[in-house]
């Protein structure tokens, strides 16, 4: 079913960009989950880094029972926490770090030491080893700041830090060391563990965190594809010929990720632009421009790509947001993200649903402001470069759109791969996407533009499938009697890969196509 808007006045088409909320204690209640759903969720995200797999299924069930109860695709991804370098016990009061102090950061210690000279354990063993002087060490976020000045050698190695910018220092907090090669795994035991539950309860996205290098993600994705069967996880969204697995979404946060990010984006199913981790490992100055070119790049591999970190913030406790705010969530829209995601504003924010309801809101009146304007094709580069065929009926499709005016376009997509291709090609009108496979059908919520419907009877013509197609759109209010639209399918409808015929419909005329 479409949503209905929130004043009450009727069916509304959902934001073309996607709307991503973390789960969390705010979200307690089904009818708060019902609540965020209507006013234009579709994906939902349960943060690995806090609580259990027993609260994690507890919330993963409520949302699958408002979701069937609404008959409304829901999409649920898994976020891995990867690896965190901590600060070890330190006295009960904290240490307190002042500008132009020296502090030893020594790994092989279980308590810190206040002194003149503090000294700070870590919880990883490798940190006196791979920061080198003139090598950044940040600690609570970059909130204290020091530069390795020197490491020592022998026995009992440590480095030896200036402190730029001073605060309390206090136990478990994170470091970040921004400009060091470290060698760490990007994927802890907890995280292998949360990898098996993702599994078990079928998720439908894993978010991997603190990708450094394509080889990492190739890791999880050869590991992925020993243990998930089709019947458990179902494909990604890659075509016909895909592998057992479930959909990979690596997080951008680190510096070495941004360098390295095609061969990450290669192996990926798509990315999320981190920007909280990226605003403390980068030059904060730099975020927005490198967000805009990893949002032009995730377009260029033809993979979908999500802005997230504290785009609403203010509404964790505020009922409206900041100017500076809704600019900000309209600036990835403009950029052609598909999906924007909210974090603390959802988990334990007071106002769950208004924050969801307020970003559909910005998205919408941005992205209809995007259709005012003249738009030229901008199909992925990589699917030009190998000439595949459902990338070019893709891309054929949207100059057919653009020519009459189409309202809607329509395409069978079994595993999703139609639509992923349809959905890069720049629509500024919804993609209805049909399918026989509710794994497909959640996943395709995450496209930009993509509509996903549930369809358990395939029809067996084309021209069963565009009757079909004619009264659901008409029935649900997705375009007015006579108003054109875009039909692409194959046959069989329901064999990936098959997609091979476009067609030009006029809803309610069934002579045309």
């Amino acid at each position: 079913m479409i949503p209905t808007n929130t004043d009450g006045t009727g069916p509304w088409r959902p934001p073309l960009t996607k709307i991503l909320a973390t789960v969390g204690p705010a979200m307690a209640h089904p009818d708060i989950i019902e609540k965020m759903i209507q006013n234009g969720a579709s994906l939902f995200r349960l943060n690995f880094s806090h609580g259990s797999f027993e609260e994690h299924k507890v919330r993963l069930d409520m949302i699958r029972m408002v979701a069937e109860s609404l008959d409304t695709p829901v999409a649920v991804l898994g976020d891995l926490c990867g690896p965190k370098i901590r600060v070890v016990k330190t006295p009960d009061a904290g240490i307190r770090l002042r500008p132009g102090q020296d502090v030893v950061i020594q790994p092989d210690i279980d308590v810190c030491v206040d002194g003149e000279v503090p000294v700070l354990g870590a919880t990883y063993a490798n940190v006196a080893t791979e920061v080198e002087p003139g090598h950044r060490v940040l600690i609570n976020d970059g909130q204290i700041r020091m530069l390795c000045v020197e490491v020592g050698t022998g026995a009992n190695r440590h480095a030896v830090c200036r402190v730029t910018v001073g605060g309390m220092v206090t136990t478990g907090k994170g470091i970040n060391l921004p400009d060091s090669d470290l060698t760490i795994p990007a994927l802890t035991d907890h995280d292998w563990a949360c990898v098996d539950w993702a599994v078990e309860q079928e998720l439908d996205f894993l978010a991997m965190s603190f990708v450094r290098h394509g080889e990492e993600v190739q890791r999880l994705r050869d590991a992925l594809h020993r243990i998930c069967t089709f019947e458990r996880c179902g494909t990604g969204l890659s075509g016909a010929s895909a592998q057992a697995t479930i959909p990979i979404i690596a997080k951008i946060e680190t510096p070495q990720a941004v360098v390295n990010i095609d061969s990450i984006i290669e192996v990926a199913d798509g990315i999320m632009v981190a920007r909280g981790d990226l605003g403390v490992e980068m030059d904060i100055a730099t975020v927005p421009v490198t967000q805009k070119r990893l949002v032009r790049k995730a377009h260029e591999w033809g993979k979908p790509c999500i802005v997230a970190t504290q785009m609403l913030e203010s509404m964790i406790n505020s009922a409206s947001a900041t100017r500076a705010e809704v600019s900000d969530v309209a600036n990835a829209v403009l950029d052609g993200a598909d999906a924007v995601m909210l974090s603390a504003e959802t988990a334990i924010g007071r106002y769950p649903h208004l924050a969801v309801e307020t970003m559909r809101r910005i998205a919408v009146v941005t992205e209809q402001s995007l259709r005012e304007e003249k738009i030229l094709p901008n199909p992925p580069k990589r699917a030009q470069e190998l000439r595949q065929m459902i990338p070019a009926l893709a891309h054929g499709a949207w100059h057919m759109a653009n020519d009459i005016g189409a309202e809607l376009i329509v395409v069978w997509s079994q595993r999703g791969g139609g639509a992923r291709y349809l959905s890069r090609n720049n629509f500024r009108v919804p993609i209805v996407a049909f399918s026989s496979d509710p794994k497909a059908v959640r996943r395709m919520t995450m496209l930009y533009g993509v509509y996903p419907l549930l369809v358990k009877k395939v029809p067996e013509h084309r021209s069963d499938f565009a009757k079909m197609v004619d009264t659901i759109v008409l029935e649900r209010g997705l375009v007015q009697r006579g108003q054109p639209l875009v039909l692409l399918g194959g046959k069989p409808l329901d064999v990936p890969g098959s997609l091979n015929t476009v067609a030009v419909r006029y809803a309610g005329d069934l002579m045309t196509g």
